[in-house]
């Protein structure tokens, strides 16, 4: 018998094992090898490092990497062998976007002000990670402040701060070759404010993001993650750098839907957080585990909207001559082989209005009513637009220095803003800092009243003539958006979204100013968004895992192999 044996490893018939890797493995997959001692937590973070190591010059995925992580992957490793598991993500590395509060890392936002500082608290979320057990490997690059900083005259591009400069697109990192945008921005952009970046090019498992409109669904769409958009109050808040407390969320992104919906269950917390009082919106479901809608057949019997105005089709706005949005037809080709694959899977597909898309009436129409941002949009100047983002940034954004006590570099925004002019010359603000300036001059007591009028407006448009009424007139259980584009009118009265990695669109620049000639761009990453109500996460989940599961389109990025 021992002869044979060695005959058949002498021959290469008796295969050995083949170690575990990190690259596109999923959770369940790590849960699987570490109950089966087939990898410790040191082993995955060892190989996590080791590829952020070899990739990271090239990306920028991370702000801060936890130096501890190898010591924290060991205590957990004892504890398994122990038998103490704490939750789903027992030794398991994620990260956090650098606007999200850690003790053992600084939390910067991206703001030089901030570069090294370490808060006095943990995030309720990360507490919540911990308890499940996840090691905490990296603070991930980001928009500055979640993209509140800079907007026009010269808006801020994403992935931009000052702590770690331009985030790169792993699925093209190479930098935008155009004279007009040659400051070392991505060729490729990378998304909204938060990171997908290190996930997709398997640095961690997983990471999370925050939204207050696009940043979890637009980096994810252009990094083919998938992602879940909570709704406001899902996942607490509190030990989270805010924008504003009406739109602000927390979210996982992650490589599927499964890894993305066991996050959202460990982010939650089991009762509402005192310290954020939307966390009483949403009950979770029991043992705050979402895995029980992973259903393969959830699309069947489905009844799912296609808003085809503006979102898919261009449309012109009331009192406008130019006709706006609309898919280009790569991307209509993405969106007709997805509403097919929704058909083939037992959906009833159907075309849908949003009221307050369509409206003929310039008050009520939901494309003629934008946030105000930007230098342009300065008090005097914003009487057409909603100004309960740059109002909650002063709202909260003081609210949220003040908990940090003594330690804060700044006290509070007109400091920040003051700090920052001063250290122009060191890189503190190289876009300007025209959102910030436009949110500082708001004055919270005198201006509460235009805000409130605003507020109304907003979820009136968004959800009462919005979604609720599209859903509500066919009895739809989810729209269907291209890519990330619903999520502004998602954003506004808090909805959740779920993405779903699905095509390939070339990267073709907007504008007048195309690529050079010889420079040969990338086809970029292009997902679907299943948008619901309030706390309709438990049913976006089946439809986006049915969806997911009949198609398995993600592809892991050429750069980082």
């Amino acid at each position: 018998m021992k002869r044979a044996a060695f005959l058949l490893l002498s021959c290469g018939l008796w295969a050995q094992p083949k170690p575990f890797s990190v690259v596109e493995a999923t959770i369940p997959e790590m849960r699987a090898a570490l109950e089966q001692k087939r990898v410790t937590s040191r082993d995955l973070v060892t190989q996590y490092l080791t590829r952020i190591a070899m990739y990271e010059d090239k990306l920028h995925a991370a702000i801060t990497v936890n130096p501890h992580a190898l010591d924290e992957a060991d205590v957990l490793d004892r504890e398994r062998a122990a038998g103490h598991i704490r939750g789903p993500l027992h030794g398991i590395p994620v990260a956090l976007k650098d606007n999200i509060q850690t003790t053992n890392m600084p939390t910067t936002g991206g703001a030089l002000a901030f570069e090294g500082f370490t808060p006095p608290y943990e995030a309720t979320l990360t507490k919540n990670l911990r308890a499940a057990g996840a090691i905490i490997i990296a603070k991930t690059g980001l928009t500055e402040l979640a993209n509140w900083v800079a907007g026009s005259p010269t808006p801020m591009p994403g992935n931009y701060n000052a702590v770690g400069g331009f985030g790169m697109n792993p699925y093209d990192p190479r930098r935008d070759p155009r004279p007009a945008t040659d400051d070392g921005r991505p060729a490729m952009q990378t998304g909204g404010s938060s990171s997908g970046i290190g996930t997709s090019a398997n640095f961690w498992a997983a990471n999370v993001g925050s939204e207050t409109s696009g940043s979890i669904l637009s980096p994810s769409n252009q990094n083919m993650l998938a992602a879940i958009k909570p709704t406001v109050g899902r996942i607490s808040r509190y030990g989270v750098i805010p924008i504003t407390a009406d739109q602000d969320t927390a979210g996982p992104m992650a490589k599927s839907v499964a890894d993305a919906a066991i996050m959202l269950g460990a982010l939650e917390s089991a009762s509402p957080d005192p310290n954020d009082p939307a966390t009483r919106t949403c009950t979770p479901p029991a043992n705050r585990d979402y895995t029980p809608h992973l259903k393969r057949d959830g699309l069947k019997g489905a009844r799912i909207g296609i808003p085809r105005a503006f979102f898919y089709d261009k449309f012109t706005p009331p009192g406008k001559t130019d006709a706006r949005g609309g898919l280009n037809p790569e991307q209509a080709k993405v969106m007709a082989d997805a509403i097919a694959v929704l058909k083939a899977q037992g959906a009833d597909v159907l075309d849908v209005e949003i009221p307050s898309v369509v409206s003929k009436d310039p008050a009520k129409s939901f494309l003629l009513w934008n946030l105000c941002s930007g230098a342009t949009d300065a008090k005097g100047k914003d009487a057409d637009c909603s100004v309960v983002l740059k109002y909650g940034m002063k709202r909260d954004f003081n609210k949220w220095l003040a908990t940090l006590g003594p330690s804060a570099p700044v006290k509070t925004l007109t400091e920040l803003r003051e700090w920052n002019i001063a250290h122009t010359k060191a890189g503190a603000i190289r876009f300007g800092q025209s959102n910030l300036d436009v949110s500082d001059e708001m004055d919270v007591q005198a201006d509460r009243g235009r805000y409130e009028l605003d507020r109304a407006k907003d979820v009136l448009l968004s959800a009462t003539e919005g979604i609720d009424a599209a859903l509500k007139a066919d009895h739809l259980d989810a729209l269907l958006f291209p890519g990330p584009s619903g999520a502004a009118i998602a954003a506004k009265p808090g909805y959740p979204t779920v993405i779903v990695p699905f095509g390939m669109v070339p990267n073709t620049p907007f504008g007048p100013n195309p690529f050079p000639a010889g420079f040969d761009p990338k086809p970029q990453p292009y997902g679907v968004s299943f948008t619901g109500t309030a706390c309709s996460e438990p049913r976006l989940i089946e439809l986006a895992y049915s969806f997911e599961q009949a198609t398995k389109k993600r592809v892991p990025p050429p750069s980082a192999p």
